[in-house]
């Protein structure tokens, strides 16, 4: 059961996304977030880490939830719950980051916008630029709408050590849209409610066996995961998308999962083809 002052929190669509504007503007504001590995684009990543409205599925419809796709078998880490978002594409996305800085638009809207202008005008410049890849490539990938959404802050950037890729997480409230439409990098939409991912009876520790290619045989790897249990099956949520979520959930509500070693066990296996994904199966450009 949460506390009674975060169940009405997460319940409350205003007062949620004004507590989380505020906390990370506070984080933001003693972090650099953008540092030198921002400017190797061919390096970079940006994500959106989306929270909107429920839907049918759920115990709770009208909860606020976490939006993430789940990766088709035609991407490398097929079956991965993600965060929309990719890479940067600089002669579109810098155009389009001028745009969003307009008053009308979703980055001029954002209540902290001005000062990062005034203050940290290296810094904000880097943020448009992170904020328009990252939308061009949620419309992409599941059609959100990027002039509806709501900017609430950076997150801070996550390594991703496999992949050697820095990724930048905005964290954006979709207010009204509640259907999309994945395309083919997208096997479907998963709504994970907040009140879920506070319990900590949600959270397992995740035995990992990765196939590798000869003359290797086997890698075996426990990491801390979230498990989402719903009438369309189970979800393990875990990796970079995990670590983002929690540095989310840490900064906003000061929670932690529990600690790794007393967690139920849960085995996963992950195919040689996890990495690279059925290359085979791409769309024809045509």
């Amino acid at each position: 059961m949460l506390a009674p002052d975060l169940e009405t929190l997460i319940c409350d669509p205003a007062g949620l996304t004004s507590r989380i504007i505020q906390a990370l503007d506070a984080h933001a504001s003693g972090t650099a977030l953008f540092d030198a590995a921002a400017a190797d684009l061919a390096a970079t990543s940006a994500v959106l880490l989306l929270l909107g409205r429920g839907g049918e599925g759920l115990e709770k419809p009208e909860d606020i939830c976490l939006i993430l796709n789940q990766r088709s078998a035609r991407v490398r880490q097929a079956g991965d719950l993600c965060y929309p978002g990719g890479s940067v594409s600089p002669r579109f996305d810098l155009n389009a980051a001028r745009l969003l800085g307009l008053p009308l638009g979703p980055l001029g809207r954002w209540p902290r916008w001005s000062k990062w202008r005034r203050e940290r005008r290296r810094d904000s410049r880097w943020l448009a630029l992170y904020f328009a890849t990252a939308l061009r490539e949620a419309f992409e990938e599941m059609r959100l709408n990027p002039l509806r959404v709501r900017l609430l802050g950076p997150l801070p950037h996550h390594r991703l050590v496999l992949f050697r890729r820095l990724i930048y997480p905005l964290a954006v409230w979709v207010p009204h849209q509640r259907r999309f439409k994945p395309n083919w990098e997208v096997a479907r939409i998963v709504r994970i409610p907040l009140r879920q991912l506070l319990d900590p009876r949600h959270y397992i520790r995740y035995r990992l066996t990765m196939a590798l290619p000869p003359p290797a045989t086997e890698q075996v790897r426990e990491v801390p995961a979230f498990r989402f249990r719903s009438p369309a099956g189970q979800d393990i949520l875990w990796g970079a998308t995990f670590r983002i979520t929690m540095a989310f959930l840490q900064i906003v509500f000061g929670f932690a999962s529990p600690d790794m070693e007393s967690l139920p066990r849960e085995d996963g296996h992950l195919e040689q083809s996890y990495l690279t994904g059925e290359r085979a199966l791409l769309p024809r450009s045509d």
